[in-house]
Formats: C-alpha cells, structure tokens, sequence
C-alpha cells in the first residue's frame, strides 16, 4: 500500500520534469547573432587622367617671298629619256602681277654650283608635238591668288663619256626682267646627261 501511494507521487513528479526537460531541450534556439556586413573598404580613386593637351595651332603657311610670288613644282613626266616639267607661279601678294614672254632660268647643282645649259624657246630640237612650249607666248596679268605656268623639256642623253653628265636640283627663276629671282629645290632632278639643252615654253595662265 505504501508502495502503491509512493509510485503515485514519484510517476507525475517523473512526467513533470520529464515534460520541462523536453520542453527544455525542443525550445526554439535564439536567433543568431546577424553576420556582420562587409566591412568598408576604402576605395583609391586611380590616377586622373590627364587632360589632353590642346591641340596645336595649323601650321602658319610659307610667307609670300617679297616679290609677291611663289614658284611651285607640279608633276612631271619621264618616258625614253624624254623628260617634261612644268612650274606654277602663284600671285601671294595682294597685288595683280604681269607676266609677259618667257621666264628667266637657270640651274643649279647640290653644292649650288651652277650647271651649264643652254636654254632654247620652245622644243625645237629636242622633241615634237609639245605644243604648250611652243605656243606663242602672250601677256599674262594675274590677280592675286592666280596663278601663270611654264614648261620645259630636256633630254638624258649621254652621248660622250668623257664629259660627265650633269644634274640639277635647284632651279632659279627670274619670272619677269627685275624681279627677285626664285629659288626652288627640285623633288625631281634635271639630269640633262651631257646633252647640254633645255626647252623653255612661255608663260601660260592656268585656267580652273
């Protein structure tokens, strides 16, 4: 009978801590702590970046030579030692500048030497059918920014070689009689061999 009264007063006791003890242990843990964020990192801005330099000014255009003129090349034109060049005067000044006949010309060597040439009006001689050299010539007046040409042909013909063959890089034009004369280094040579002659055609004005 004492048993019987103990075992009811132990078996609720028993189920009691029993039921704490489960609730104990299946509770809801606590949350976690919250991650902490990342940490800043201190960003370095890179380098700047230069500025970029302003752009350089156009080149200033040659000066007009003190004659009010400036000799250009143009193109010229090699076949069979048949050689031709042609020259632009360019009024630069602010001035109409005359023209008439033909220009005065001679040439020059690199040491600045002067090459020995005779100089013929027109091609007769030294080829055919270059009618532009052979055309009477006739007065030319160019307003400024105009422009007047010339012509010339040559052979490069060696035809004794015990007289060495010369050729000119520089050309010196002297466009009406008592104007400054003109001084131009060549892109393309005047190698006149040991012919010894050059074709000069007139003044022409250039036409547009």
């Amino acid at each position: 009978m004492i048993a019987k009264r103990w075992m009811r007063r132990w078996i609720p006791g028993l189920l009691t801590a029993g039921v704490l003890a489960g609730a104990a242990g299946c509770s809801t843990p606590p949350a976690p702590r919250a991650a902490p964020g990342p940490t800043a990192v201190s960003v370095t801005a890179g380098p700047v970046p230069a500025r970029s330099a302003p752009a350089a000014p156009p080149a200033t255009a040659e000066p007009c030579p003190s004659g009010g003129v400036r000799l250009v090349e143009m193109e010229g034109n090699a076949a069979m030692g048949l050689r031709v060049a042609d020259f632009q005067l360019v009024n630069c000044g602010d001035q109409p500048y005359a023209l008439e006949g033909y220009p005065q010309l001679s040439l020059r060597d690199d040491r600045n030497e002067a090459v020995p040439v005779a100089v013929e009006h027109g091609a007769a001689g030294i080829t055919t059918g270059a009618s532009n050299l052979d055309e009477a010539p006739r007065p030319v007046t160019l307003a400024p920014g105009q422009a007047a040409s010339f012509g010339m042909v040559w052979r490069n013909l060696v035809t004794d070689s015990a007289v060495p063959a010369a050729t000119a890089r520089i050309v010196e034009v002297e466009p009406r009689p008592g104007a400054p004369r003109l001084w131009l280094r060549l892109a393309a040579p005047v190698d006149l061999g040991n012919s010894g002659r050059l074709g000069l055609g007139p003044w022409r004005p250039m036409t547009r």
